[in-house]
């Protein structure tokens, strides 16, 4: 792209775009950064710079830019059709997609719902929580229970979820009124290394449960990670007890793995690393290997019977839907993703280990608090003293200039205030790793001084 016609796109930009979660006046006094293309795990802009997607596009490109499988299998989908209602029809890539995905997905999980995004993911699963609940002649059990400082999404169902007062405060009057317990998350906890600290976050929740359990209908949680909060990570053995509570006290338990599914945290689902099987399992995000919207709410068999009419004339029909369900397009994109997907999975583990270990140099920076993944998931947190724990001042912006310092070093990442994301696609190489590091550190040092 020649400069000229790069002008001419920022200009159009600027005058006609409405950019999500972007201070509007910032940017149309900014340059808008255009991607031109991309290719593996590398995407090229307008400047022709050459940057690595260490944020794989927002956490949803799993295996890279123009995958050969996935572009053949989107271009021989669009030789038979682009789209078709699933509201009665189906088509063969929905079928054979929801059987891969219930094979793949954890013990007990049986039925697929299509729909597009994340946040409407979590909002069927909500539905079907309450409804599940109902249909058993219990419709009492209405209440959703969520962590603070979750984040499950931008539809309302989803803001009522969330606890990001950031993102959320100002939509609270047209929600649902949840209830929120402690974040499991030792790292936001001001107790995290105090002998008072004694797993209180986990106390909350048993606490609630045998108090109200006879209102709640399902407990919602992004398991192991908290990752639009800034990457928290749960204390180990947390979701286990979570789970080990939702049995004992007859709750349902959602596990919404928009972000950390398909191997992002090292495993298959952030779940596997406590063995927990929930009853609604929420995917979108990498399930395309990012090519195209689509997500699925998984539930297990006796959620689905239970929207089974028992006689004649009764009517327990799910009424949620969306025009573009089960797209025929997105359906062939995930069949090849996932399919390349497991033959990627048997490395993960060793690719955990090359992210850790080309990163781990970064937390001897003076203003870097510290490096934290769990498997190719995770931040670079950055802080003003680290003897004292002190914090940049949030007016200095010092994560969103270091994301900028990034480009000229050949890295495209985004903040979470000061903590840089890293999320590459799952078969980024130890090569590309170290270009990951290198870049990072030269941002960071040209942006702390």
């Amino acid at each position: 792209m020649n400069r000229r016609e790069a002008s001419r796109l920022r200009r159009l930009d600027r005058r006609r775009s409405w950019k999500p979660f972007t201070d509007m006046r910032e940017y149309l006094a900014s340059e808008p950064h255009i991607i031109e293309r991309g290719r593996g795990r590398w995407l090229y802009d307008s400047e022709g710079r050459r940057l690595l997607d260490a944020v794989s596009s927002l956490w949803c490109n799993l295996l890279g830019h123009r995958v050969p499988e996935i572009d053949r299998a989107v271009r021989e989908q669009l030789g038979r059709a682009a789209h078709t209602t699933s509201l009665g029809p189906t088509h063969p890539a929905a079928i054979e997609l929801a059987d891969r995905l219930v094979r793949m997905a954890p013990e007990g999980l049986e039925r697929v719902f299509y729909t597009d995004s994340g946040s409407e993911a979590v909002e069927v699963a909500l539905k079907l929580a309450v409804g599940h609940w109902r249909h058993r002649g219990r419709p009492e059990k209405s209440k959703i229970v969520c962590l603070a400082e979750s984040y499950h999404g931008d539809t309302l169902g989803a803001v009522s979820v969330g606890g990001i007062e950031v993102f959320h405060s100002e939509w609270r009057k047209l929600c649902f009124e949840a209830i929120r317990v402690p974040s499991p998350a030792c790292h936001a906890c001001p107790r995290s290394d105090s002998p008072s600290c004694g797993r209180k976050c986990l106390a909350a929740l048993e606490r609630l449960l045998a108090e109200r359990s006879g209102e709640i209908a399902a407990l919602v949680i992004e398991p192991r990670i908290q990752a639009a909060a800034g990457m928290l990570f749960a204390w180990d053995g947390y979701l286990r007890e979570a789970r080990r509570l939702t049995r004992k006290y007859d709750v349902l338990l959602i596990a919404d793995e928009v972000a950390t599914g398909f191997g992002r945290t090292g495993k298959r689902f952030a779940c596997d690393h406590e063995g927990v099987r929930p009853d609604l399992l929420c995917l979108a995000k990498g399930l395309t290997g990012g090519y195209l919207p689509l997500a699925v709410t998984l539930a297990t068999g006796e959620i689905f019977e239970s929207f089974l009419a028992q006689a004649p004339g009764e009517r327990r029909v799910f009424y949620h839907g969306h025009t573009y369900t089960a797209n025929p397009l997105g359906c062939a994109a995930a069949l090849a993703a996932m399919k390349l997907y497991l033959r990627e999975e048997p490395k993960l583990r060793r690719r955990s280990r090359e992210l850790a270990k080309a990163l781990a140099p970064l937390g001897k920076l003076p203003h870097v608090a510290g490096v934290r993944l769990l498997g190719l998931m995770g931040g670079v947190e950055l802080i003003e003293d680290k003897g004292f724990r002190k914090p940049f001042d949030p007016k200095r912006r010092v994560g969103a200039a270091a994301c900028r310092a990034a480009l000229d070093h050949g890295v495209l990442v985004r903040p979470l205030g000061d903590l840089l994301v890293v999320m590459p696609p799952i078969n980024t190489t130890p090569p590309e790793m170290r270009h990951l590091a290198r870049g990072l550190a030269a941002a960071i040092r040209q942006v702390t001084g």
